[in-house]
């Protein structure tokens, strides 16, 4: 199997405020326990070592809720501590997740001389009442203003995350918010529709959102606005200049390996024995600070062999490019032949690309990717 180098995942679990569309593991609460934190992160990350064997960390990824709250000197402890336990890769990829707040901004460039070197800037929206409905914290001033610290503090690597299809957004709206993000210059932009998770107050009280005439005509606009400005779309919803794809995230659609440490983490790694193994931290925060070293998991499992197509071609086929039939094996253990005859079906059907050499979806498969996708798991 592959021995690519790593990724490792870091979460930090709180936020200002919990917006209304977010699913992810993450915590409202006023004051932060950083220093228990990072101890405990620090721990995890002591058993976690045992799985990398010796395999260089090529990427970290630093996410949240909203990991810009922490201080500098938290972030460049945690920083220090992981070059301590991992063969930290001397060109590794270390991305923060930041609100473009005031106070986090004011960070941003002691964030930089602690090691991150790719910022991610949670703008969602650069239209004031896009941003109220969406329950966001900052607003257009503070959007742009973000960018220019950003720069300022000597970020050379960022990246701008943007939604579409908000509440109330029209044509003119959606592609004026992408217009501003492409006038800002990022190296790499997450352009992505707005889509409504369980467990969220909007899925509990739904917002009115465009009509799929509106969010097809922003989707092919968009893209010709995006092509045009010379960034090349790589994922569904990743855009970057050349040069300046997201490393971390190619590891992961790629069926890469990564540790992951923190609250409701998730990792993947393949074992010595060749078994893919997948393995998810404690959730709550006060479970996960008070879980003792070494009882930090809250499950694992291997992947079964009948997963282990569906697992690959649930990211792999999220690529644009594809990815090299090689890489199935190289990744899975699983011989070519496992998928030959699903590929063979998707590819009568459209859905994926007729080329010997590469594993892909065509325009009309990322249009309907999860039924892709779900051709390749077992019943």
């Amino acid at each position: 199997m592959s021995r690519q180098p790593l990724g490792l995942y870091v979460h930090l679990p709180w936020c200002e405020r919990k917006c209304p569309y977010c699913d992810f593991n993450s915590h409202e609460r006023k004051q932060l326990p950083e220093d228990a934190y990072v101890t405990a992160l620090l721990a995890d990350l002591d058993g976690e070592a045992a799985a990398a064997r010796g395999r260089p960390v090529g990427s970290v990824f630093i996410g949240g809720g909203t990991p810009s709250l922490f201080s500098a000197g938290a972030i460049a402890r945690l920083l220090r501590g992981i070059g301590e336990r991992v063969l930290l890769a001397a060109d590794a990829e270390i991305t923060l997740e930041a609100n473009p707040g005031s106070a986090e901004a004011a960070k941003f460039a002691a964030f930089r001389r602690a090691g991150v070197n790719r910022l991610s800037l949670g703008i969602q929206s650069f239209d004031d009442d896009a941003l109220t409905r969406l329950g966001r914290v900052h607003d257009r001033a503070q959007a742009l203003a973000a960018v220019a610290a950003a720069r300022e503090a000597g970020f050379d690597n960022l990246n701008l995350d943007l939604m579409h299809g908000l509440p109330g957004q029209d044509l003119a709206a959606g592609l004026a918010d992408l217009d501003t993000a492409i006038a800002l210059g990022p190296e790499h932009l997450s352009w992505y529709q707005l889509t409504i998770e369980p467990n969220t107050v909007f899925h509990r009280r739904p917002p009115l959102l465009p009509g799929e005439a509106i969010l097809g005509d922003l989707e092919s606009e968009g893209v010709k606005r995006l092509d045009g400005a010379g960034y090349g779309r790589y994922e569904v919803s990743a855009w970057s200049r050349p040069g300046w794809r997201c490393r971390h995230n190619l590891g992961y659609w790629t069926f890469g390996d990564y540790l992951a440490i923190g609250a409701g983490a998730h990792g993947k790694v393949t074992g010595a024995d060749g078994r893919v193994r997948r393995h998810a931290k404690r959730r709550q925060p006060e479970a996960y600070l008070d879980a003792a070293p070494g009882d930090f998991n809250a499950s694992e499992r291997d992947l079964e062999p009948a997963d282990l197509a569906g697992e690959f071609m649930l990211n792999a086929l999220r690529l644009v490019e594809g990815v090299p039939r090689t890489r199935f094996a190289e990744a899975t253990g699983l011989d070519d032949a496992a998928i030959a005859a699903t590929v063979t079906a998707l590819v009568e059907k459209g859905l994926l690309w007729d080329d010997p050499a590469h594993l892909g979806t065509t325009p009309l498969g990322l249009a309907f990717l999860d039924d892709v996708v779900g051709a390749f798991f077992a019943d």
